[in-house]
């Protein structure tokens, strides 16, 4: 498959999935004061439904399952961690203690970072980024809760998925050793 096709396959799935939602907006909710905390959630649905849409698109069974499995993996951790610690979020609510959504944002980015390649995970990185800064600026999370979401949310990829084309470029830092791993599956 092309590659420059499958890039503007992706790009074109992803603008139809942001203004699907965008559409799905109440207009009464879309006030100035909470386009942070909206667009935080839109984001973190995106980033995941444009992961499993790939394995879609390119007929990639095998990422599927590698999908399914981190993402309900994720969920189930997160969930767990909700319901054991019970920590009060900044607003006053209940279960702050892992974010949820930044957790979900960051599985759908790892996802695609190591199963397709870091070039294409960089915007993803970035949006779910943005959804754990969403969730800190509007009092939904400490930050604490949105490090521990993305932790998970990364572990639960990187645990189930393997490279697609067997090929894994990897940035290694630790113990005064900075490069890159490569490594090949057979």
């Amino acid at each position: 498959m092309n590659g420059n096709l499958a890039l503007a396959t992706i790009r074109r799935y992803a603008l139809v999935t942001i203004f699907s939602f965008v559409a799905a907006i109440p207009a009464n909710e879309a006030l100035a004061s909470d386009a942070v905390e909206n667009s935080g959630d839109i984001i973190r649905l995106l980033i995941p439904s444009i992961a499993f849409g790939t394995t879609i698109y390119l007929h990639d069974k095998q990422g599927r399952r590698q999908f399914y499995k981190s993402f309900f993996t994720n969920l189930a951790t997160t969930y767990a961690l909700k319901n054991i610690v019970d920590k009060e979020r900044p607003n006053g609510k209940s279960q702050s203690f892992p974010s949820g959504h930044t957790s979900v944002a960051f599985q759908g980015a790892a996802f695609i970072h190591k199963r397709y390649g870091l070039k294409y995970a960089i915007p993803a990185y970035l949006g779910a980024s943005f959804v754990g800064y969403s969730r800190v600026e509007s009092d939904n999370h400490y930050v604490e809760d949105v490090i521990a979401g993305a932790a998970i949310g990364i572990a639960s990829s990187y645990i189930f998925t393997k490279p697609y084309k067997g090929l894994e470029v990897t940035p290694v830092a630790g113990n005064g050793v900075y490069g890159v791993s490569i490594s090949k599956s057979w």
